[in-house]
Parts: C-alpha cells; sequence; structure tokens
C-alpha cells in the first residue's frame, strides 16, 4: 500500500517567480556593469524597502518596522501567539555590489510565503521575513546593525547615534526614507533560519548544490601599527636600516603561516597597508597596516592570536622597528542549532540535490539570531565564488533548490495544520 504525500511535502517553489523577483529588486539601484548600489538607509534602500512592504502585503502579510528599522512580514499562523519561524537576510549592498547578497535570502523568504499560499498550507506558528537594516556596513558602523540591535549586541541608541562619512546619524537617515519605527522589547523567535549564496569557491569546486552550513568562523581583527625611520635610500647601508615596511612585509607572510598553520577553516589576510611617507627614494618609517583572523574554534582562535602577537615581537625586535597590536574587533564562533543543521541535510537528500557540510567565512545576520533562537542557514553555490563584486553571479536552479530546502526546513519549525 503506498501513501501519498502531505501537500506541504509536496510542495515547491516557483523558481522563475523568484528570479523575477530577485531582477526587479536589482533594477533599484543598478550599475552599469550589472550589480548594485544600494547603501544602507539612502533613497535607493528605501525604494528597495517599499518595494518588499508591497510584496509583502500583496502576499497577505501584515508588516512592522522596529526602532533600527528592521521590518517583519509576518504570515499568520493557526496559533499566533506562537513565537514565529523567521527566515530573512539584507537588502543594502557594498559600493560595487551585486544582485545575490543578502537579497536572496529576503526574496527566499517571500517565495516561501508566496508557496504557502500557493498551497493553501496553515502553519501552526506564524512565519515570518526579516529585512536587516546596515547588514553590509558600508555606510554606518558598526555592521550588521539592525540585527545586533535585535540581539542585544550593542544598543539602539548606540546605533542611532552613528553618522556617515557626511555626518548624517542613522536616526536622520531612518527618518529620511520613513523607517524610523516604534521602540519596544525584543519578541521571541520560535528559530531563523537564512539563505544566501556562498560567497566563496567551495560548493562549486565540490559540485554541490546545498551548503548545510555548521556554524560561522570566529573572527578578531587587529589595527598594527610598525614604528621605524625613515631615511635616505641611497646613503643609508642595508644593515643600519629601520626598514618599517620590510618589517611589515614579514609580518604578511607570518599572518599567512599562521593562518596555513592551523588549516582547514582558518583564514588570516591583511587587507589594508599603509605606508609612510610613501616617497620612492625613502626608507619607509611607518606603516599601518590590519590583519583579519578567523576560525570556526574560540581555542584556534586564541592560538592564532597569540602567534600574531609573538611574531609582532620577534619580527619588531629584529628590525629595531617596534610593532603595535590593537584588537579591534571580536566575533565569537558561532556553532548553529545542531537538529536544525541536520533538518537542513535531511531535506536536501529528501529533494535529491547534492550537498555537503561548510563553514561559513563570512558574518551575517544568522550569527547574531543565534544568540536569541535555534538558528540555521542554507548556502548555495555563486559564481566562482565571487561575491562583493558587480559581476556576483548564481544559476536559477540553484537558487530554486536553496529556496525549496528553506522552504521544508521552515514547515518542519513551523508544524503543519493537517488539513
Amino acid at each position: 500500500m503506498t501513501t501519498t504525500p502531505s501537500p506541504a511535502l509536496q510542495a515547491r517553489v516557483n523558481g522563475a517567480r523568484l528570479w523575477q523577483s530577485l531582477m526587479d529588486l536589482a533594477r533599484i539601484g543598478a550599475t552599469p556593469k550589472g550589480g548594485v548600489c544600494r547603501l544602507a538607509l539612502t533613497a535607493l534602500d528605501g525604494e528597495g524597502r517599499d518595494l518588499f512592504v508591497r510584496w509583502a502585503r500583496e502576499a497577505g502579510c501584515s508588516v512592522r518596522t522596529d526602532a533600527i528599522g528592521n521590518i517583519f512580514a509576518r504570515r499568520a499562523g493557526r496559533n499566533d501567539a506562537l513565537p514565529p519561524v523567521m527566515t530573512g537576510s539584507h537588502i543594502d549592498t557594498q559600493p560595487t555590489g551585486g544582485k545575490f547578497d543578502g537579497n536572496y535570502g529576503v526574496l527566499a523568504g517571500i517565495e516561501v510565503v508566496r508557496t504557502l499560499n500557493d498551497h493553501g498550507i496553515v502553519t501552526e506558528a506564524p512565519i515570518e521575513v526579516a529585512v536587516w537594516t546596515n547588514e553590509e556596513g558600508s555606510r554606518f558602523v558598526p555592521v550588521m546593525m539592525g540585527s545586533g540591535v535585535f540581539a542585544g549586541a550593542f544598543t539602539l541608541e548606540h546605533a542611532l547615534a552613528q553618522r556617515d562619512a557626511q555626518g548624517t546619524s542613522v536616526a536622520e537617515a531612518l527618518t529620511a526614507i520613513g523607517y524610523a519605527g516604534a521602540d519596544g522589547p525584543t519578541p521571541a523567535v520560535g528559530a531563523y533560519f537564512e539563505a544566501h549564496i556562498e560567497q566563496g569557491p567551495v560548493l562549486e569546486a565540490n559540485g554541490c548544490v546545498i551548503g548545510v552550513v555548521q556554524g560561522a568562523l570566529g573572527q578578531r581583527w587587529y589595527d598594527v601599527s610598525v614604528q621605524g625611520m625613515e631615511a635616505h635610500a641611497g646613503p643609508t647601508p642595508m644593515e643600519l636600516r629601520r626598514d618599517a615596511l620590510l618589517a611589515a612585509s614579514a609580518l604578511v607572510a607570518e599572518v599567512n603561516r599562521i593562518a596555513l598553520a592551523h588549516a582547514p577553516h582558518a583564514r588570516g589576510t591583511v587587507g589594508v597597508l599603509e605606508v609612510f611617507p610613501s616617497s620612492r627614494n625613502v626608507i619607509p618609517g611607518s606603516v599601518r597596516m590590519t590583519v583579519d583572523l578567523r576560525a570556526a574554534d574560540d581555542a584556534v582562535l586564541l592560538q592564532m592570536d597569540a602567534a600574531l602577537r609573538a611574531a609582532c615581537e620577534r619580527i619588531g625586535t629584529a628590525g629595531r622597528t617596534p610593532i603595535a597590536v590593537e584588537q579591534v574587533v571580536y566575533f565569537p564562533p558561532q556553532p548553529f542549532a545542531p537538529a536544525l543543521v541536520e533538518g537542513v541535510r535531511a531535506d536536501a537528500q529528501a529533494l535529491g540535490y547534492s550537498a555537503m557540510d561548510v563553514v561559513s567565512g563570512a558574518g551575517h545576520d544568522a550569527v547574531y539570531l543565534a544568540r536569541l533562537a535555534p538558528t540555521a542557514m542554507v548556502f548555495v553555490p555563486c559564481a566562482d565564488g565571487i561575491s562583493h563584486n558587480e559581476i556576483e553571479d548564481a544559476e536559477p536552479e540553484h537558487l530554486e533548490a536553496g529556496c525549496n530546502v528553506l522552504l521544508q526546513a521552515m514547515l518542519r519549525s513551523a508544524q503543519v495544520v493537517a488539513a
């Protein structure tokens, strides 16, 4: 005897509709190279938000905005007093951003709601789709601002007071675009899911469609200054120099060595080098540089921190170029909820998609939500692993696959009401 799967298990998202929504949103702030520039809380961000709100209301959702401008579109459940099962991401972009980073997670949520409507599926708990404010941090710092305030990582007052390069505050920008919502206590969240392009090359390299995200790497960022002595490049013998750039170059290589020594999930990056006086025939007298260390385990991250500081001491002493290190950012590693992660893996398998375990090397709003509620992420490949770039790209069928996994994972948490 065979049984017919429930309508919820048979439900599949409309991939063409999801793709069209992504393309429609990408027109707001479109760049000549095919990307998107829609910085947080600009007029263009306001237009994007307006489009999301219109789509959410057309799908039968109620919409509310909190005091930091996070938007929540709610599809009622049979027991609307239950904490919502939430999904979402962000729609602000980098100055030279793409069509999918963040935007996919938001519109995958809208597509989940539309699919539930198409199939007449009722959930026990409500479903919510969130648009988090200023995830990118391109215009205002800190990054992941909206989800950070929501999770209590920093205060609303601190966030609202931040200003951009032109002196406009977050509070002023929210008011200008009409998204300064009401303050109030943080509501409970039953579970949180976030779909996202991988922003790296691992899935594509392994021929996998779904990344089952185990958690996010911890991060320690540093400002480093190297102090030498500027001198004439001709008369000063090599052995008598105090070359700050030579010391900094040795430290760049050491950062790379530290990360390789803690493979496979460790990362080490020097992203900025500022050389003084930056003259062709002057030995560099000082260098300012940044160091970014990441690892999946906090103990490993601490080992990398110790190795960095030891290297700075050793290199600085050898070159008579003292090196000062200041840690400016710390995000602890964030594992995701094992039961939800296993559910994502099972859903990918049941739907016939190839899948593999991955970790997130980037920060996402899910990292903050995981402090409040069981959380999981669904990754899909992006072309050549490229993101934060106007050429960022993803295959429509991969986006559809990730959204189908998201749908089933959310239904498991929200619980389908039997017909």
